[in-house]
């Protein structure tokens, strides 16, 4: 029996060879657009923003040479309800979202595969650049595009139901396959930057949508250093924007604390952590480990990898670090390999300095 396939189409370069690819491989494969925008602009601003109306014809236009059906599925109210919302109230609550992990996990995973499944399909099939083995996910042979971070939150269920077909490659080899196949966008520029945020100004978007609530900079002792006019446009470990003339050193933002509405900074070193609590586990890649397991873990997307040690605790995630790491901010994944395999995820609740809280200890 033939598999039936959904191909997911941004009108990028990796969706459309990724489609290719499953036709390919026997599939009897549905091309889908997902139209994520009530309002969708007639052209992207260079490589930013994505979801437009060039991205619909150029996913329909692929297709076309695919040779496959194809489909615009409209999830407006979707994507604003369970990517923007919740991107939006994250930084209200001084948090640090990762959208594209949300929409993966949400929209492209959750409410898509849903669909697809109700309609007799047996699969979703994406570009994303991440490998599928034996039901678990490893990263992709190209590290400086591997996707797995941002998987990381797919159950296992949901994996028994994906394809993922470029992960044995490189981004330079996929193009150089879009441009053999005749799909015309070989060339695209990748899109980047937070797709529903065109003009890459973070900050803005979220004034307009919060509004301005100015509040206290405080030093570590708690001095007023300076006046924010809102919590939201900064996050954990950022050093440029936070206008403090006149300091001794540099600071970077330590925490920000939504209900005093106070940004708190510091010196670099104040930014270190080696304790981590992560809530909303999955685990894909192995059962929850009770007892202490070392792992590796990833703590932002395309960030720096740290030994660890993790467990499962009361429902919540437990993770110590072998050595500190800088500006873990709170609302990011955190993301557990086994070599380049992904055991297990978790969301950034709480940070803290075991080490350093021993050592005043003994003092």
């Amino acid at each position: 029996m033939t598999l039936r396939v959904l191909a997911a189409m941004s009108g990028g370069v990796d969706s459309a060879v990724a489609a290719a690819r499953a036709v390919e491989a026997g599939y009897d494969v549905t091309g889908v657009h997902l139209a994520l925008s009530s309002n969708p602009q007639s052209y992207r601003t260079g490589a930013r923003g994505c979801c437009t109306i060039e991205d619909s014809r150029d996913a329909r236009r692929a297709a076309d040479v695919i040779g496959i059906p194809f489909y615009i599925w409209d999830m407006a109210e979707e994507f604003d309800r369970d990517v923007v919302q919740d991107f939006v109230a994250e930084y209200a609550a001084g948090r640090t979202p990762n959208p594209c992990l949300r929409c993966n996990e949400k929209i492209k995973f959750q409410a898509v595969l849903e669909r697809a499944l109700a309609l007799g399909f047996d699969a979703v099939c994406t570009g994303h650049h991440v490998r599928l083995e034996n039901g678990r996910l490893r990263r992709s042979v190209d590290a400086a595009k591997d996707q797995s971070y941002v998987l990381a939150v797919l159950t296992r269920e949901q994996l028994a139901h994906a394809i993922f077909p470029l992960g044995d490659c490189t981004k330079e080899e996929v193009r150089a396959e879009a441009a053999r196949r005749g799909l015309t966008v070989a060339d695209k520029p990748d899109s980047h930057d937070i797709c529903f945020i065109a003009d890459g100004d973070t900050s803005g978007f979220l004034e307009r949508r919060l509004g301005s609530n100015p509040g206290p900079i405080v030093d570590e002792t708690g001095q007023v250093v300076g006046e924010h006019l809102g919590a939201h446009a900064f996050t954990v470990g950022q050093r440029r924007g936070l206008n403090l003339s006149g300091a001794p050193h540099r600071r970077y933002v330590l925490s920000i604390e939504p209900v005093s509405n106070t940004v708190r900074v510091g010196p670099r070193e104040a930014l270190k952590v080696d304790r981590i609590v992560g809530e909303r586990p999955v685990w894909s890649g192995c059962e929850p480990p009770e007892e202490w397991t070392p792992f590796l873990v990833q703590l932002r997307a395309h960030g720096e990898v740290y030994s660890c040690r993790a467990r499962q605790y009361e429902g919540r995630v437990e993770i110590l670090l072998d050595e500190p790491a800088l500006g873990v901010a709170k609302g990011q994944a955190a993301v557990l390999y086994d070599g380049d395999v992904v055991m297990g995820s978790s969301t950034i609740a709480e940070t803290s300095r075991v080490e350093q809280a021993a050592a005043n200890h003994a003092e």
